[in-house]
């Protein structure tokens, strides 16, 4: 299964209900609270994060199985656990980040 999950868009704007992710150094906010389902992502300036992820939006997608989803892929992030029951990696496609999600 792949399924469509979300827009994840960069932002500068400080929006309420932001989850802090420590790791990754970056404010999202949740997809469930907007009726278009975006997230908002908002970096610190030393994200470790790739430059791609900081400055273009991506879509994501829940998968079944992460790491065969990732095969044959051009992995831009390995698998990481972002929060407890998400586990996600980011893969791309012509310089666009593409968000694969695990959950469960």
């Amino acid at each position: 299964m792949k399924e469509f999950h979300h827009i994840g868009i960069p932002s500068d704007k400080t929006r309420a209900g932001e989850i802090y992710l420590e790791g990754a150094k970056l404010h999202v906010t949740p997809v469930d609270a907007s009726p278009n389902k975006i997230e908002w992502l908002r970096f610190e300036a030393d994200s470790p994060m790739p430059s791609e992820l900081k400055t273009t939006a991506h879509v994501a997608y829940q998968v079944d199985n992460l790491e065969k989803a990732l095969e044959g892929q051009k992995v831009l992030i390995e698998p990481f656990l972002a929060m407890e029951g998400v586990r996600v990696a980011f893969i791309c496609e012509d310089g666009v980040p593409v968000e694969l999600m695990q959950l469960g």
